[in-house]
């Protein structure tokens, strides 16, 4: 590895992992991916290497600037403060607050109930249901929030860390077949987002260990 590049750690259909790279992206920093298969050998973040480099055993995790940072929201913040063109964050302090609380509504509030691990404690049959509840509940309160803070995007006109956070997770949606013509407005940002050059490079489908079939 190139010494003093960015490392990532990372899974192709990790929605926390899609995070980080959308936000690498549109910050245009240049960096190795390291991809970490959640399920092959029964999952690689399993393993005592990895669990050097997160006790949490989850990805991502960034290797930058000579420290080693965990959880998607913390390397975000730590990019908006390092390199901070293109904000993802606003200056406003209202328009922060609201960013910050769509970004945990998705990554706290959502993400986490129907995540793998979470998933694998509620039985084969069990997981698709309890996937869509878990979004269903989320995303009922997202859009009527979403209905008075969004311009083109989730705030205003300006992609912020919150739109980083939407499209992951609009994309597990659409994996456990939510009814997305519920949500105009998630659907509408969504779309807008997905024309955008970050969303694209960054996406599952474009990442060094998708499978062959799922590349696009």
């Amino acid at each position: 590895m190139q010494a003093g590049k960015p490392v990532l750690y990372s899974y192709f259909r990790s929605s926390c992992s899609w995070r980080v790279r959308i936000a690498l992206a549109l910050k245009s920093i240049d960096h190795e991916i390291v991809p970490i298969n959640l399920v092959k050998d029964g999952g690689q973040q399993f393993s005592e290497e990895f669990q050097t480099l997160n006790p949490m055993k989850q990805v991502p995790i960034l290797k930058i600037d000579g420290i080693t940072i965990g959880q998607s929201l913390a390397i975000v913040e730590y990019l908006e403060e390092t390199r901070p063109t293109p904000r993802l964050l606003p200056q406003d302090p209202k328009k922060k607050a609201i960013v910050r609380m769509i970004s945990d509504l998705i990554a706290s509030g959502i993400q986490p109930v129907q995540n793998l691990s979470v998933l694998k404690q509620v039985g084969q049959e069990n997981q698709t249901p309890w996937a869509q509840r878990a979004i269903t509940s989320g995303f009922n309160a997202l859009e009527k929030i979403l209905q008075s803070t969004a311009g083109k995007y989730c705030v205003g006109d300006e992609v912020s860390m919150a739109d980083v956070c939407l499209v992951p997770q609009v994309a597990n949606a659409e994996r456990f077949k939510v009814d997305l013509s519920h949500y105009p407005t998630i659907s509408r940002i969504n779309k807008a987002l997905l024309a955008l050059e970050a969303f694209q490079v960054s996406h599952p489908c474009r990442q060094p260990d998708t499978p062959a079939e799922l590349r696009a």
